[in-house]
């Protein structure tokens, strides 16, 4: 990962910019460089990724124009050479310099055309102003919000001239903006405006000329290219082994295509641990280097405080899931020198939680997997982030893949339904015949995160939470939070030690992710799909 910030004024105050910035050195401790446009400044901290010598440090800067970005360009060569062509040189192997190019031959058309995990702040000497873009999923943050006096030289004489400010975290901003928004991911900012360029969500037309073996090769095909480029980095590569279906595949394919053992981790409570037995099961099957990482309920309670800092919201089932995540990533940190991640993420979404089997319809089924996808970078894809950049680490998600999703979500419904008695078929079928992880993991029963970690853990943090409330208190200080308002003792402490951090700042988040309540067998009142009727096996 890195951190990027772009304070896009004149009268923006360097030294404000500066110490901002240095709120998120652990995204990107290698090094930190600014930029003067003229017109404001552009900052970067610095997580060496591709191109690790000082020629791919970044503001990267061509002609008065400059950029900065957090992200991965996949197939980027290809493009450097095209653009060569074009008269362009460059001077480092990383992915990003081709950005700046880009726009000037393309504009804001470029923005479709990549293949990329990326947030980016734009400066365009032409027209003295900034763009800003950030990728289809969100997968890379990016936070905005208009600058207090406070951040200025001068005064602003009216609310509507005060400048924009972007940056990677909504902690680099907190006390600078009055309201701080996540950018919203598939568009781009140009000229006042945030145009959107792909909602990957949004679906006109389904694909009904493929019958089941065409989807079954197709998502095989795309899901090991969706991991096979995201092999590439100048950097040691690691893989979060949760012993579940998405993370034992992205592990199968990896370690079918690389020529050295994986670097596999897993993490479990000390007495109930679900997933660890079945982490350990995959990487003997697959050959890894296997690490597992033992947690008791005082390193629960004890990390409570820092994740909701580091998350940046109050969501009950985003920081219980956390909690595991930002644990295991700080042992990678601590214990190896792997600086690449590869995670699970987001085949729920696509392919549909336990909690989705209780769809009505086949339409009802889409529309909650797109507005899951719309709404992804507010929740597991936030977790990933913060989780693994605060340590130091880069996040890569190849069920994120965009060929692959787009794939994904043109199926239709009516077959991604669980009509097979089991859910996710459809990509369990995919990989039937390869035999790249066991099958009694390939159709293992889901189990979140959260859970699998231990059942434990959300008892754990649920009783300590209960512990600092009466009942009237709790409905007493519920109250005055008119947005998102909290509904459990637990989501209450969440609330008021996220509050402590960013204050009046809770639409950051649209709202808490649980299970769709108007379904019959969903109107619940947690998150866990432990609380579902069919949870079944998915605890053992």
């Amino acid at each position: 990962m890195c951190s990027i910030i772009g304070f896009c004024d004149k009268r923006a105050d360097f030294e404000v910019m500066k110490k901002a910035l240095s709120l998120t050195k652990s995204r990107g401790p290698d090094d930190t460089a600014y930029l003067d446009t003229g017109n404001g400044y552009l900052g970067f901290n610095r997580l060496a990724i591709m191109g690790l010598t000082a020629s791919g440090m970044q503001p990267f800067s061509l002609d008065g124009y400059g950029v900065v970005c957090n992200g991965e360009v996949y197939g980027f060569r290809p493009i450097r050479e095209h653009l060569k062509k074009d008269g362009y040189t460059f001077k480092s192997d990383s992915d990003c310099e081709i950005l700046i190019p880009m726009y000037r031959e393309y504009g804001t058309d470029m923005f479709r055309m990549l293949d990329a995990e990326f947030a980016m702040i734009l400066y365009d000497k032409e027209t003295n102003s900034y763009i800003a873009a950030r990728d289809p999923f969100g997968i890379r943050p990016l936070y905005y919000g208009y600058l207090k006096d406070s951040a200025l030289t001068e005064s602003v004489s009216s609310e509507s001239e005060r400048p924009i400010a972007f940056a990677s975290e909504p902690k680099n901003l907190v006390g600078l903006c009055e309201h701080i928004l996540p950018f919203p991911p598939g568009y781009y900012y140009k000229d006042g405006k945030f145009t959107c360029y792909y909602d990957i969500s949004k679906v006109n037309k389904y694909n009904t000329q493929d019958d089941l073996d065409a989807i079954a090769t197709n998502i095989h095909d795309k899901l090991i290219k969706g991991v096979e480029k995201r092999l590439d980095a100048d950097q040691p590569v690691g893989f979060l082994l949760s012993g579940g279906l998405d993370s034992s595949l992205v592990c199968g394919i990896a370690a079918k295509l690389m020529k050295k053992p994986l670097e596999t981790y897993a993490i479990g409570m000390d007495i109930d641990a679900i997933d660890l037995k079945y982490a350990r099961e995959v990487a003997d099957y697959i050959g890894s280097n296997h690490h597992e990482v033992i947690i008791s309920k005082q390193d629960v309670i004890d990390a409570l405080d820092p994740v909701i800092h580091l998350l940046g919201t109050y969501d009950i089932t985003t920081i219980r899931a956390s909690i595991g995540m930002y644990l295991c990533c700080k042992y990678i940190h601590e214990h190896s020198d792997l600086r690449v991640i590869l995670t699970g993420e987001i085949s729920d979404e696509l392919f549909g939680y336990k909690y989705t089997d209780f769809a009505p319809s086949a339409l009802d089924f889409q529309k909650e997997a797109e507005k899951r996808v719309h709404e992804l970078h507010m929740y597991d894809v936030l977790r990933a982030d913060r989780c693994i950049s605060v340590n130091s680490l880069e996040a890569r998600v190849p069920f994120g893949d965009l060929d692959f999703v787009d794939y994904v979500m043109h199926i239709d419904p009516e077959k991604k339904l669980n009509t097979y008695g089991k859910g996710k078929y459809l990509l369990r079928h995919a990989f039937e015949k390869d035999a790249l992880i066991p099958d009694n993991i390939l159709w293992r029963e889901k189990a979140a995160f959260s859970d699998a970690v231990g059942h434990s853990l959300k008892d754990d943090l649920a009783e300590y939470a209960a512990s600092h409330y009466t009942d009237e208190e709790f409905e007493e200080k519920r109250k005055k939070y008119t947005f998102a308002t909290p509904f459990t003792k637990e989501s209450l402490f969440y609330r008021e030690i996220f509050e402590k951090y960013y204050p009046g700042q809770a639409e950051m988040v649209k709202d808490f992710w649980m299970p769709n309540r108007t379904w019959p067998g969903c109107n619940v009142d947690d998150p866990s799909a432990r609380v579902l009727s069919n949870y079944g096996d998915s605890g053992k």
